[in-house]
């Protein structure tokens, strides 16, 4: 039988946790502030799935969070663990949300300003999830040169930022939200 997984381990009381590798870091160590941040951005993408969208963008987020799994391991890991124990990810991963970004703007206007959030609940959600995703990639970013993370973490943030910005554009278009531009006052 299996042991069972105790959700509270009492070892994180006095404002302390592990990096896998055991080593003992204040919980507001740069390295638990980034997978914090990837975990809260996880969260939210949740959010977004649960509205009634396309079963293909649902599936699509579902990979997106499984990612973000891997990079919080990647960043939750004390440089001195090897890295074949942890998820690796790829270059792939990248690719996949350009194809998906440039496939989702086949059916898009051109940009030509800015365009204010809102619109529709689940259209804000995934602008809520593209600034969450910004604050990560700047954490991340904030642990070189101490703390080095494989860059593919922050490349793949950057692009996931840029795939949810077109994602709120595209299911605008599909729920028939019109986008307010951005008209500055000069």
């Amino acid at each position: 039988m299996q042991k069972e997984w105790k959700i509270y381990t009492r070892t994180g009381d006095l404002g302390q946790t592990s990096l896998i590798g055991g080593r003992r870091v204040p919980k507001y160590h740069d390295k638990i502030e980034a997978y914090g941040t990837v975990d809260e951005l996880c969260a939210f993408i949740g959010v977004i799935r649960d509205h009634d969208i396309d079963a293909e963008t649902r599936s699509f987020l579902i990979k997106i969070q499984e990612d973000l799994f891997v990079i919080e391991a990647l960043l939750a890991a004390d440089s001195d663990v090897e890295k074949q124990k942890l998820p690796l990810l790829s270059e792939s991963e990248v690719t996949k949300l350009e194809t998906a970004i440039d496939e989702m703007n086949k059916s898009l206007n051109a940009l030509t300003t800015f365009i204010l959030p809102g619109g529709h609940v689940v259209v804000s959600y995934c602008h809520v999830a593209r600034t969450i995703c910004r604050r990560a990639e700047r954490t991340v970013l904030k642990l070189f040169p101490e703390n080095p993370v494989d860059p593919i973490c922050q490349k793949y943030l950057n692009r996931l930022s840029d795939y949810l910005f077109v994602l709120a554009r595209k299911l605008s278009k599909d729920l028939n939200v019109e986008e307010k531009p951005w008209i500055p006052t000069i």
